[in-house]
């Protein structure tokens, strides 16, 4: 029983829960626990988004938003009012690589690729493919900086002692 309520304080834990479920075939629970997520957290994390291992949400994910067709590597961390999601122009979800940091209120739109290591700044608004090891900021999401290492450039990163 502590260990199922320990589940239900954290939406990643539940979006795993309910993967978990969905795998089993259970019928309805899945989706029902996507909404226990989004009444109690404030984030819509659906089961069918794809999630790496080491995946962060900021404040408990309060205010963001997944596609449900999103990817999402490993060791990703995801700021507080992130909108990931489709456009009006073209099918599909984002694909996040492995090691990203999104920061705060930004935007990923469309069926795009984020590459490993790079890093989004706040309120961005990527709408383009960024490539890996790469720093964009800005509406429209520019190019600030190329060839960085998050561990340098992130402060709570080398804290924690973590490689990406």
């Amino acid at each position: 029983m502590k260990n199922l309520l320990r589940i239900f304080r954290n939406p990643v834990y539940c979006h795993a829960l309910a993967r978990r479920l969905k795998a089993l075939h259970v019928p309805y629970l899945p989706r029902l626990i996507d909404y226990f997520v989004r009444f109690f957290f404030a984030c819509w994390l659906p089961h069918t988004v794809q999630i790496g291992r080491g995946f962060e949400l900021g404040y408990g994910g309060l205010g963001c938003v997944f596609h449900s067709d999103t990817v999402i590597g490993d060791d990703v961390h995801v700021g507080t009012n992130v909108t990931v999601g489709g456009n009006a122009r073209e099918p599909g979800a984002p694909r996040i690589g492995h090691g990203v940091y999104i920061g705060g209120g930004a935007q990923i739109l469309g069926p795009i690729t984020l590459g490993d290591g790079c890093l989004v700044g706040a309120n961005a608004v990527v709408t383009r493919d960024v490539a890996p090891r790469t720093v964009v900021a800005g509406n429209p999401a520019r190019v600030i900086r190329e060839d960085v290492d998050l561990n340098e450039y992130l402060y709570h990163l080398r804290e924690k002692g973590r490689q990406h």
